[in-house]
């Protein structure tokens, strides 16, 4: 279904009558009728009808309007943005002139540049945290130094004064904070680079979290994505680490995200587009907090309060009764529903985003990044996916391409037989450090020489997938994974093999079935293996992780490439 399909199905969903209006906040005590629309708790505080919200007034227009901002800010550029340019030029020159002087060459060379560039964003402020936070989800994408540095800034942003939260609130919703909230803690929940979100009750006894965006954040953030974008496309092929992931894809996608972050009533509007997808598909296992009726703004989102276990207190979830591999299943086959079907996903799992609710369904929070596919990219998305289960190779270089990958015109044929993709498995932990890095080195020339590079929609979807890929370690680390993709493979084919086949212009009649030793390749395993768990996936890491570490230590380069 196409993303204007679901919005077509906002407009014509209407809940039963007799709905109290939507300014009027009132206790449910039966079924909540909205539950009907979207994946929403049991227990309403008040009812969510779409076409009544007066916030939801043409934010399509306001949607196309703010993306409309991105290639302003973006346009090249004869001569640098001044002033901002010159502070950040100067953080990060620093950090790295240091870097090379003191540590460059060493054995932790490459922990000393990350901890360094994270010094470095943490005192250039809100925009290169956020930055850094997208980057620290990255596990795969960037080197482990850089992520694992990256990860502190996700619990390193202070608070703004209480003072300045109270000012923003009282502005946005035209009211003194007493006549709104008959309690508004002045210690946040939590605090991140572009809002902080405080707990409150309403007059009326609903209790809330009011997320609020920090005061002076837009000016910075549009000030500095005009510095990043004059640097990105310079930075393409000084080191093939940084061409393939591809700066000026990721400041892109960086910019479409934060600036639409900076609206707070696209975001709500993520929330019920996400949450009607969870309820088409029937996927109750997780749950979407209900934004308020009125208390919606562009800087300020009041929403429901939900409680639940840290994602990852597994000892808290399993002496309740949950199952957690239950609930890392419903999590995968939601996000890949999303995204496959429906175009439309959360775009920041991490475990800050979402917590488990005593019932065992996860709250999933913070919809300000949200991917949104047109209908050409979700059937490239769904196509490489479903190749890549049957092991057409060719198919998955076609779906690559189709999402910019590769050029229009890139010969496939021989890109196939220049990296040997239907050539032998060659297993990583079988190779010593020297076959390893050469081969690395050698595919990634080749792919340089065919303009390879990482979209940006598949950057934030990969990112995804590597946080349900560390999930797993967490919540399931003995699941049998082979098992787990026949089985979601399984759910898929039952439930929309018809509506996949002709997504793909297959025929329906014809037999698709699962390849394993496909699965198995993409792993870089024998096909006698028949059970891989995440125990298994993580020694085969630390295997090559080891092997890499010696070459470069004996190498001497320790360098960021």
């Amino acid at each position: 279904m196409r993303v204007s399909r679901v919005h077509a199905r906002f407009r014509r969903a209407r809940v039963s009558a007799g709905v109290p209006p939507p300014s009027t906040v009132t206790r449910i005590d039966e079924r909540p009728p909205d539950l009907a629309f979207g994946a929403f708790s049991e227990r309403a505080p008040w009812i969510v009808e779409p076409e009544r919200l007066a916030w939801r007034r043409d934010l399509d227009a306001v949607r196309a309007r703010v993306r409309g901002e991105v290639p302003v800010l973006l346009r090249p550029r004869r001569f640098p943005p001044a002033g901002r340019l010159v502070r950040v030029v100067r953080s990060v020159g620093t950090a790295l002139a240091l870097w090379y002087a003191k540590e460059r060459g060493r054995p932790t060379s490459r922990a000393a540049l990350s901890r360094r560039l994270r010094q470095s964003f943490e005192r250039l402020g809100s925009t290169y945290v956020k930055l850094g936070q997208i980057i620290s989800s990255g596990d795969g994408l960037f080197p482990e130094e850089l992520v694992g540095e990256f990860k502190l800034l996700r619990d390193h942003v202070p608070a703004e004064p209480f003072d300045a939260v109270r000012e923003l609130v009282e502005r946005e919703l035209g009211r003194p904070l007493a006549d709104v909230f008959s309690r508004f803690d002045e210690e946040p929940l939590a605090a991140a680079s572009i809002a902080q979100v405080h707990a409150a009750t309403l007059r009326t006894g609903e209790e809330v979290v009011v997320k609020v965006q920090r005061p002076t954040i837009g000016e910075l953030v549009r000030a500095d994505i005009a510095a990043m974008g004059w640097l990105a496309p310079r930075l393409v092929g000084r080191i093939p680490v940084t061409a393939l992931a591809n700066p000026p894809a990721l400041i892109e996608l960086f910019a479409e995200t934060i600036v639409e972050e900076l609206d707070f009533r696209l975001e709500a509007e993520n929330m019920l587009d996400i949450a009607h997808v969870l309820a088409t598909t029937n996927q109750r296992a997780i749950v979407v907090p209900r934004p308020h009726p009125t208390l919606v703004t562009r800087r300020v989102l009041v929403m429901e309060r939900l409680r639940g276990f840290a994602f990852d207190d597994v000892e808290s979830m399993k002496a309740a009764g949950i199952d957690t591999s239950a609930l890392l299943r419903a999590g995968l086959i939601s996000f890949l529903e999303g995204a496959l079907l429906f175009g439309v996903f959360h775009g920041d799992l991490h475990g800050g985003n979402l917590f488990v609710m005593p019932d065992g369904r996860t709250a999933l929070l913070d919809y300000g990044i949200t991917g949104r596919l047109d209908d050409r990219k979700r059937v490239a998305f769904l196509r490489l996916l479903v190749m890549g289960t049957s092991g057409d190779v060719r198919g998955q270089l076609r779906a690559l391409r189709d999402m910019g990958a590769f050029p229009p015109d890139t010969d496939l044929d021989a890109v196939i037989t220049d990296l040997e993709l239907e050539g032998p498995v060659k297993d990583p932990t079988r190779m010593t450090a020297d076959e390893l890095t050469g081969e690395l080195r050698e595919i990634t020339k080749k792919l340089l020489g065919y303009g390879a590079r990482a979209p940006k929609e598949l950057m934030l979807f990969v990112k995804n997938m590597l946080f349900l890929d560390s999930a797993t370690g967490t919540l399931a680390p003995d699941l049998d994974i082979l098992g787990e993709i026949a089985h979601v493979y399984t759910y898929f084919s039952e439930h929309y093999g018809e509506r996949i086949a002709a997504d793909l212009g297959l025929d329906p009649t014809a037999p698709v079935t699962l390849d394993l030793d496909a699965v198995r390749a993409s792993f870089g395993i024998a096909d006698e293996i028949d059970r891989l768990t995440y125990q298994d996936v993580r020694r085969r890491r630390e295997i090559i992780r080891r092997r890499m570490g010696e070459r470069r230590d004996r190498d001497g380069s320790g360098t960021a490439g």
